[in-house]
């Protein structure tokens, strides 16, 4: 193949002349040039290796389907590997390297896999690697590792910006070809909100190629006139280089747009994003996406020279770039025929056009020669054609000297984004394809993917498609209509073209050598035959068996065949052998994009409590706690150590009064008329009768009957609960929420919604906890009237507030947790410290609320660690054992899980108080050896008492509360430390609870 630049070129700009390398060879083309234009209009045909056998690889197609040209282009932190040189813009200084060779792409080494190939075919890797076993970590599997993937990724950061996006229109058009355009083009005539997104740089789609007349212009003229009209509404949103990568619920899609992939590094401004990832809402879609050329398995058929028929027109009309000197057509359709006629027009010479139909009728008046019933059976050249080999019907091979071929096996309906959503495409004998299914909800297929052929055709079906969904949308609007195309000669009626021109042809039976299917993967039709053999003839075994379609093109020039050959060989259609299942992403989408603005810092979100300012106020120390950032103590002057800090502010809660912010809780509103049933299945305790006014402990169990999770649920009013959960498990226990309510129990009213964020919310506790309340709460708080576990709804400053109050503690002393509007939550927090001056209140965090919830024996997660069971935690008197059923309940009743010796809750401190130990540590007994059969438990929290002047723990240990006051030895293997200790009530403050009920 000699391809080589010619006049012509409706993409390029010769007047914008770049210069690029290839392999450290200094090269130019011109604006406009996609890089393998660009390569080929240098002559360089050999410009990638295939990834199993390395055999010599160039230029397939001219988009997104390309398999064979895959770059590794830029440097350091801007290297992106494995980019379609089909698709990547040419720019000044641009750097491409090939992939997968060494040590270069003209002599690599790996190339011996081709000797090796008998034995590397389909699952040799099943079959292989099996002996010697020593062989497998030493030798194998470094070697498969090494060879592993084509590109390479950088090590450095990458300088870039990404960012995410949300859209909405009326109508989103997906492929600006002419079907496309049209759609775009009336719908913004008739005043919709137009989103049309095409993922190459120019829009016309197919249009690009064509040199015939469109509505009696030049079609290049007649394209640009609709692209000038649409840029000019302000109505249309035109997003080029943009791809729709998915299809989602709801009329949600996904694109990812190139901002400034196409521009040189100077030229990148680094305050505008280089990819934008865009998810898009639209009430209606047209989808205009247009056909995918197949090739035809022939052997030698992936040989640098050997091209798409199509592709080899879009270069040529395009972009300027011949193909070669003499070329010949090898087709089983008739639009192939207009590559042939646009070669004679540009003057190259075609040695002949193979054609396996007997008698095709094309209405070709060309001079080249045409050999009908006929089939190229292989290639040959080395690094680059040199000649084919044609099987004629009689049985006879002849050899025709070509540095080109253009090959054209039909087309293939872009069908991915139809079927994204689990709807199947559907063969059509009269297209021989996979057609899109037409019953998916607002989405309407159109143009060459519904099977219709010619630019003008598809104009016209693109335009009543529009007109027919805005009137599904309440608008009206008049179809944008053109005439006929007028070309003299190299006329093409749209309307003649029928859909049964095509003769399948999937591979040649003749076919001598590697006759690929999958050219990415290096699957031979061969393979193909080999899985059917062994069983593996179901698409998705095949699939799986051969790596078919499994590359990153995803099989869109290889899959169809792979199903037609699948189908010979059973001798079925191919519509009985069905395809594999359509999934996003349709191109690889690059992590930049996905990640956006999520990295370094922000790789999460930060999420501040609504009293966040408050308590930067009042001086606190944040930490991160998940994402939360939660104020874990509030140093005063002359406190420079953080125990100085929290040992005070227990001391405060225990002798007069504090406030805590724990908005940070989970917080879920159920509302339904079967929601106190809903909560009764999903914990494990009683919740059917709980009155209106009153809160509860829950503990929810998991299905094996380990404790999930644990909080209050209050009911607020008949049919209205209000649910707490754990900081760290609020996403999680409402997604099981809604999976119960769902899956499990989808017959019972209950409506869940998250309320976190909505609400503000503090915990005032110690003995002046009521007193202080009492002052901005209007209602009565006395015990009587407001007793432990009330939770209703209260007025505050006379009636000019409402908020939520629970009466419930988690630091063991009387406490109140009040609740109010989020955006009131700094002057509530302000007027409770206001109030409470007089009682010394002080506000106290994180730290100390867990020095006084394990002082209290209260447990959090490092207890519910996902291996207890209620029993384990001395709530076994929790489960009831009346309800029919809940979450658990069967599981919680396994005989291992009611074993007294199962490791339970206890307290644990140490012999002298002088002494101190730390989490994680193990119990031993007394003389025991350190050894992992004489482990009786590990300390789970500990903490320093202010309260009791040392150190105090949990601990969950074998035997638990049957050996209160038994010594025990206290291990970290870590610290090398021994300390003497001693089991105890987990409860080390107020164990009567008196008061809780002050």
């Amino acid at each position: 193949m000699t391809s080589f630049r010619i006049d012509g070129g409706t993409a390029i700009n010769r007047d914008d002349v770049r210069q690029f390398s290839f392999n450290g060879e200094k090269l130019s083309g011109f604006g406009g040039d996609t890089v393998a234009s660009a390569l080929l209009a240098n002559g360089k045909q050999l410009v990638g290796r295939s990834f199993k056998y390395h055999r010599p690889r160039g230029v397939l197609t001219a988009g997104a389907a390309e398999p064979n040209a895959l770059l590794t282009i830029g440097r350091d932190g801007r290297r992106d590997p494995n980019t379609r040189a089909t698709m990547a813009e040419l720019f000044d200084g641009l750097e491409a390297r090939s992939q997968n060779c060494w040590p270069n792409v003209d002599f690599d080494i790996g190339a011996v896999n081709g000797v090796l190939g008998p034995i590397l075919g389909a699952g040799f890797y099943y079959k292989t690697f099996m002996w010697p076993a020593a062989f497998w970590e030493k030798v194998y599997e470094p070697i498969i590792r090494k060879a592993a993937g084509l590109g390479r990724a950088s090590y450095d950061p990458d300088p870039g910006y990404y960012e995410k996006c949300w859209a909405h229109c009326d109508l989103l058009v997906i492929g600006a070809g002419a079907a496309g355009l049209a759609a775009a083009l009336t719908a913004g005539r008739a005043g919709a909100r137009v989103i049309i997104a095409d993922e190459g740089a120019r829009l016309g789609g197919g249009m690009l190629a064509e040199r015939s007349m469109i509505d009696g212009k030049p079609a290049d003229i007649f394209l640009g006139d609709v692209v000038g009209e649409l840029i000019s509404l302000p109505n249309v949103d035109i997003k080029s280089r943009t791809t729709i990568f998915a299809n989602y619920d709801d009329g949600i899609f996904g694109g990812v747009e190139r901002v400034q992939k196409h521009l040189p590094e100077a030229e990148i401004n680094p305050n505008r994003a280089m990819e934008r990832l865009w998810r898009i809402v639209a009430k209606h879609t047209i989808l205009a996406t247009g056909a995918e050329e197949r090739p035809i398995a022939f052997g030698g058929n992936d040989r640098p020279g050997v091209m798409m028929a199509g592709a080899m027109r879009t270069y040529l009309n395009a972009y300027g770039v011949a193909p070669g000197k003499r070329v010949a057509l090898f087709a089983n359709n008739d639009q192939a025929y207009d590559t042939a006629r646009d070669l004679e027009d540009c003057g190259i010479e075609i040695a002949a056009i193979i054609d396996p139909r007997q008698c095709p009728d094309v209405g070709y008046h060309g001079s080249a020669r045409h050999i009908a019933g006929a089939m190229v059976r292989d290639t040959a050249g080395r690094k680059g054609l040199k000649s084919i080999t044609v099987r004629h019907d009689d049985g006879r091979d002849e050899v025709i000297a070509v540095d080109a071929l253009a090959m054209s096996g039909g087309y293939s309906p872009i069908v991915h984004l139809a079927c994204h959503r689990g709807a199947k495409p559907v063969w059509s004998d009269d297209h021989a394809g996979f057609m899109p299914p037409m019953d998916v909800d607002g989405l309407t297929p159109v143009g060459a993917v519904s099977g219709i052929r010619g630019s003008v055709a598809c104009f016209n079906a693109g335009a009543g498609a529009a007109c027919d969904a805005l009137v599904g949308l309440g608008m009206s609007a008049r179809p944008v209509l053109i005439g006929a195309d007028v070309a003299g000669d190299h006329a093409t009626d749209p309307e003649a073209v029928g859909a049964q021109d095509t003769l399948p042809v999937w591979s040649v039976p003749s076919a001598r050598g590697k006759a690929f299917v999958d050219f990415q993967n290096d699957v031979t039709a061969s393979d193909i035959n080999l899985a059917m053999r062994e069983g593996y003839d179901h698409v998705e075994l095949a699939k799986r068996y051969t790596t078919n379609g499994m590359a990153t093109d995803q099989g869109k020039t290889s899959n169809v065949n792979a199903i037609g050959i699948l189908a010979e060989n059973k001798g079925v259609s191919p519509g009985d052998i069905g395809t594999t299942t359509f999934r996003p992403f349709y191109t690889p989408v690059s992590f930049g994009a996905l990640v956006g603005a999520s990295k370094g810092f922000e790789f999460q979100p930060v999420r501040k409590s609504p009293l966040h300012g408050w308590a930067a106020r009042n001086g606190a120390k944040f930490v991160e706690t998940g994402l939360w950032y939660r104020s874990s103590w509030f140093p005063k002057d002359g406190e420079t150590f953080w125990r100085d800090s929290v040992d005070r502010e227990v001391l405060n809660v225990r002798t007069n009064v504090g406030i805590c912010d724990v908005s940070t809780l989970g917080k879920i509103e159920i509302f339904g008329a079967d929601a106190a049933e809903f909560l009764n299945r999903v914990y494990c305790n009683a919740f059917l009768k709980l009155p209106v006014g009153k809160a509860r402990y829950g503990l929810m169990l998991r299905e094996d009957g380990f404790i999930y999770d644990d909080g209050t649920t209050s009911c607020l009013a008949e049919n209205h609960y209000f649910m707490t959960t754990t900081t760290a498990l609020a996403a999680g226990v409402l997604t099981h929420l809604e999976f119960c309510a769902q899956v499990l129990w989808p017959e019972l009213d209950v409506r869940l919604a998250s309320a976190t964020d909505q609400w503000a919310q503090m915990a005032v506790a110690g003995p002046k906890a009521r007193a202080t309340l009492a002052k901005i709460i209007d209602d009565d708080l006395g015990n009587e009237a407001f007793p432990f576990l009330a939770a209703r709804e209260v007025s505050l400053f006379g009636e000019k507030l409402r908020g939520r109050l629970f009466r419930i503690s988690f630091s063991g002393e009387l406490a109140y947790e009040i609740a109010v509007p989020a955006g009131y939550g700094n002057c509530v927090a302000d007027a409770i410290m206001e109030a409470g001056k007089e009682f010394d209140i002080a506000p106290y965090g994180t730290e100390a609320l867990g020095v006084m919830r394990i002082e209290k024996g209260h447990v959090t997660h490092a207890e519910i660690n996902g291996t207890v069971t209620p029993a384990d935690l001395g709530m076994g008197r929790m489960v009831s054992a009346k309800k029919d059923d809940f979450i658990g309940r069967v599981m919680n009743k396994r005989e291992g899980l009611l074993d007294s010796a199962r490791p339970s809750l206890v307290g644990i401190k140490p012999k002298s108080p002088s002494d101190r130990f730390a989490t994680g540590s193990h119990i031993l007994n007394v003389g025991a050896d350190v050894r992992l059969e004489n482990d009786q438990g590990y300390v789970t929290s500990t903490c320093y008492s202010p309260n009791l002047g040392h150190t105090i723990g949990l601990a969950l240990i074998k035997g638990g509360p049957e050996r209160y006051g038994e010594e025990v030895v206290i291990w970290n293997g870590l610290a090398g430390t021994h300390v003497a200790g001693v089991i105890c009530n987990p409860a080390f403050v107020d164990p009567e609870n008196e008061k809780l009920h002050a």
